[in-house]
């Protein structure tokens, strides 16, 4: 497994297992704790691990916590999907970056969002699952939400859009979310 530093957003950073394939399938090593570590993260410091499943089109998102904020080692573990980070820690030299990747179940790749940074992702296939690794307890009551559609962050969304939430249908632009999260 190696890590790569996302250059575009400060603290991010690409696992990219590597699968031993035979006649069978794979077998992919999808955590690594020297590898997280190598780079900075402390990889005892995850809390809790979640999946979501969604049907292509869905979009979830864009997320992020309030108070000390949340980081998150997210991976497609079956479909594909198109994953998205917006920096909004005001102290970044990545403040307001957005940054798109394609994260699929064949390559089994990690992505590391550091805490104070907004993610959401669009199903690129039907379905696709995607495996959460959070490094603190849900507290609802942190919970903050940007609009997925939001001019200012003008999201390349890759294919029409199928479903959101009804939280995700109401959330405030990121104007609003700034204010929120200060």
């Amino acid at each position: 497994m190696k890590a790569e530093p996302v250059p575009e957003i400060e603290g991010a950073y690409l696992f990219t297992p590597t699968p031993f394939a035979d006649e069978r399938g794979f077998f992919s090593r999808t955590f690594d704790s020297e590898v997280v570590a190598s780079v900075g993260i402390d990889p005892g410091g995850f809390a809790q691990d979640s999946i979501s499943r969604s049907r292509k089109g869905v979009v979830r998102g864009m997320h992020l916590r309030g108070g000390r904020g949340e980081a998150k080692l997210v991976r497609c573990s079956s479909g594909a999907i198109f994953d998205v980070i917006v920096d909004l820690r005001p102290d970044s030299p990545t403040f307001r970056t957005v940054k798109g990747f394609e994260l699929t179940g064949e390559t089994q790749v990690s992505l590391y969002i550091p805490a104070g940074c907004a993610h959401g992702f669009q199903a690129l296939t039907d379905p696709a699952d995607i495996s959460y690794r959070i490094d603190r307890p849900h507290d609802p009551a942190e919970d903050i939400a940007i609009s997925y559609a939001d001019p200012e962050l003008a999201i390349p969304w890759p294919l029409p859009i199928s479903a959101v939430s009804e939280r995700d249908a109401h959330a405030p632009p990121l104007a609003a979310a700034l204010t929120t999260t200060r």
